[in-house]
């Protein structure tokens, strides 16, 4: 995407329906995809503020169709909210729309852009600062999925497609070890082994008969908002990927993310567990938010979701490597193989520690 200029904010911000004048523009760096403003206005009764957003098209070419999923999904959300007393204004995002009445607004060079109510006094983390949080964030996506248990995820667009397909996900990966284009599979056969020892995998979820659902589709810890006050988990935020999809996905990315005891890109391998501890914490939160939602087949299948989704990320990554990092940026050069190193170690512990596991509600 282009460079942005201060003109380029002014001029979006112009274009929506803001409770004031722009006062001041603020850059806010925790996204990794899309370009993300602060403004706060002037002219209303209280200090009042919004973000904006200018969305990745080279990563979401069908934006207007990304914005439909966003705003048909909160404004069901908002009413779930209402019914057993909560604060829309609150536990979930709020869609500034455009002066012409549109989710999003086009500029004169392409850009589209979006805004929000800013949701004050919250804080955000990457990794928790006490496992609580993370089992409170396996609460609130349960509480998630339960409020959305009755959306038509058949009318959601795919604004990825293919964004979970592990099959195909699979073949990309063994056309990427076939092609070879830099000269690294040679050096990487172990992990190569590895994951294609394993392409069972990639076929488990090829007839299932669970319900595919709305899903959330990037489960981290930083996409859940805490209140500053009571530290509880408030919102999901970042619905860019809200999809059709199957829950026990939902349920393993939070795990591959969260019950790690290191970085995704953590070279000392000895440093990279799972930690079985905080799986439990998150699934306590997960099935008490979840509520009656899931079936038996669902619940059984969560522990699969885990080593499913962890196993997907380490093709991505090792299949990025071995084209020669045309997808994820990266720092160094073997930093998409580190990567996928982390999440290899992840599965192995995955499947030892699931031999004996079997999720009972």
């Amino acid at each position: 995407m282009r460079e942005l200029r201060a003109e380029n904010l002014r001029e979006a911000a112009a274009h929506f329906q803001l409770e004031g004048e722009p006062q001041a523009i603020d850059r806010n760096n925790q996204g990794h995809i899309n370009d993300t403003e602060i403004i706060t206005v002037s002219g209303c009764a209280s200090k009042k503020r919004y973000v904006l957003q200018r969305i990745n098209i080279d990563v979401f070419h069908r934006p207007e169709e990304l914005m439909e999923n966003v705003v048909g999904v909160t404004a069901f959300l908002r009413d779930r909210i209402r019914e057993y007393g909560g604060d829309p204004a609150r536990e979930t995002l709020t869609v500034i729309p455009a002066r012409d009445g549109r989710a999003c607004y086009r500029d004169a060079e392409g850009n589209y852009w979006r805004a929000y109510d800013f949701i004050e006094n919250t804080l955000c983390y990457d990794k928790p600062e006490l496992p609580e949080q993370f089992g409170q964030s396996g609460e609130l996506f349960g509480r998630f999925q339960n409020l959305l248990r009755d959306y038509p995820a058949e009318t959601l667009y795919d604004t990825i497609p293919d964004f979970h397909n592990t099959a195909v996900r699979y073949r990309d990966f063994l056309a990427a070890v076939e092609q070879d284009p830099v000269g690294r599979a040679a050096d990487v056969g172990e992990e190569i082994r590895f994951l294609t020892e394993r392409f069972h995998y990639a076929e488990e979820l090829q007839n299932t008969s669970m319900r595919r659902r709305v899903c959330h589709n990037d489960t981290k810890l930083s996409n859940v908002l805490f209140d500053k006050d009571s530290k509880k988990a408030l919102c999901v935020i970042d619905l860019d990927t809200i999809m059709p999809g199957y829950v026990i996905m939902d349920f393993g990315d939070a795990i591959r993310f969260g019950a790690s005891t290191a970085a995704e890109d953590e070279k000392d391998l000895d440093k990279v567990h799972f930690d079985k501890k905080l799986y439990d914490l998150f699934l306590a939160g997960f099935l008490k938010g979840c509520g009656d939602a899931l079936t038996q087949e669902e619940i059984r299948m969560l522990p699969e979701g885990s080593k499913i989704i962890t196993y997907e990320q380490a093709l991505r990554f090792l299949g990025d490597y071995l084209l020669g990092d045309v997808y994820y940026k990266t720092d160094h050069a073997t930093h998409n193989l580190e990567r996928a190193r982390t999440q290899i170690r992840l599965v192995g512990e995955m499947e030892q520690e699931f031999v004996h596991i079997f999720t009972i509600r």
